[in-house]
């Protein structure tokens, strides 16, 4: 294989037009430290925080510059608000410091509906989210989950993400779910966790053209038409973004908190404060803030890399009121692990990575006890 090296990806990169085309990326000092590991590549893109859409086909041909390279085999670019150093101008060089927020105004004040009951069986359900899409949430998901099984709780996994199921593969589970009486599934199982996912319903390759309604249609009948039996906590993998199908969940299913996941760059944690304003507004417990894709660990050196900045989620929970919940460093056997369907708290349960889910894990079961969950008030996790 053609070794790649930081130069060649530089000098692919200056064929990049900066933002309104004033010189490339790399004269304008906008992109990061590059890390080169196994043909893959990563680096993120300094841009304003207001023009990041804006800039997004940028990015696109950034990456797909660099995947042209010979011996490239892949690519993970992103785009940060974070000063790197170089050319955004003087208007960028000195943000002020965020202003604290008041709370966010609540809902008109409502008797809990009817329909808002528990699933049998299940103590808590916790759903873990994500402002926007990209940031490890079903990663993190499954892997908390893990570390709650790990624990000795009884555990299940909801995949409500519809448009994008990524259980199956991250579990390596195939084939079809059974149904019981002709309408009640039976949840499959891997690594002592009951799952649900559409993903089990539909070919891998078939894309789910459904508007809203048939979304909650079908999240309902895989949270209540699903044999889950005697659960402590059910862990939902929501969906990315705060529309419909969130904000249905979050009010019409009984949660006991909420688990937010974000990667450190400013531009993620924008999305991710959306997400978590959402929850205070329908009145569900804000279990805490996790940071992923923390930090890079080189494979081969150990050197650790602050692609994406780092510590802003940190420094967004302490200005929120909202409890940290931990640093997920981002790594290649995190990766190789969830494509392979073996969970990196499964499959290497004593690694420094599958320490670091179980920590989070811990601080959630602590939250939860905290929150008063109990068999009636299931809980949310968030990413």
């Amino acid at each position: 294989m053609t070794e790649v090296t930081r130069q060649a990806v530089l000098d692919k990169l200056s064929t990049i037009k900066g933002p309104d085309l004033e010189g490339d990326i790399v004269s304008r000092g906008l992109v990061s430290e590059i890390f080169i590991a196994d043909g893959k590549v990563f680096f993120s893109i300094t841009v304003p925080a207001n023009r990041a859409r804006e800039l997004e086909p940028m990015r696109q041909a950034a990456e797909k510059a660099v995947k042209s390279i010979p011996g490239v085999s892949g690519a993970m670019v992103a785009l940060t608000a974070e000063r790197q150093g170089g050319g955004m101008g003087s208007s960028e060089t000195s943000r002020p410091a965020p202003r604290a927020e008041p709370p966010p105004p609540r809902l008109q004040p409502q008797p809990q509906p009817a329909g808002k009951t528990g699933v049998p069986g299940v103590e808590a359900i916790i759903a873990v989210a994500s402002g926007k899409g990209g940031v490890g949430k079903s990663t993190t998901a499954v892997n908390i989950a893990l570390g709650l099984a790990g624990l000795g709780k009884k555990v299940g996994i909801l995949d409500a993400d519809i448009y994008g199921p990524s259980m199956p593969r991250l579990l390596g589970l195939k084939g079809k779910p059974e149904t019981m009486d002709g309408k009640t599934l039976k949840p499959m199982e891997a690594f002592g966790v009951k799952v649900m996912s559409i993903g089990f319903l539909v070919e891998e390759e078939t894309p789910m053209i459904w508007r809203g309604p048939m979304v909650m249609s079908a999240l309902r009948q895989m949270l209540r038409d699903v044999a889950w039996g005697e659960l402590d906590i059910l862990v939902v993998d929501m969906p990315p973004g705060t529309g419909d199908a969130q904000l249905t969940m979050a009010q019409q299913v009984p949660l006991a908190g909420a688990v937010i996941v974000s990667t450190p760059q400013d531009l993620a944690l924008i999305d991710a404060r959306k997400g978590l304003n959402m929850f205070r507004r329908v009145d569900v417990p804000l279990l805490g803030i996790v940071e992923n894709m923390s930090y890079f660990l080189a494979p081969d050196t150990g050197k650790r890399y602050d692609i994406f900045g780092h510590g802003g989620a940190r420094t967004e929970a302490g200005r929120l009121g909202v409890p940290f919940l931990g640093e997920v460093p981002l790594t290649m056997d995190v990766r190789e692990t969830s494509d392979a369907g073996t969970p990196v708290v499964a499959s290497n349960p004593e690694g420094s990575q599958a320490k670091v889910y179980r920590a989070i894990a811990e601080k959630v079961a602590a939250r939860l006890e905290e929150e008063g969950a109990s068999a009636s008030t299931p809980a949310i996790v968030f990413e």
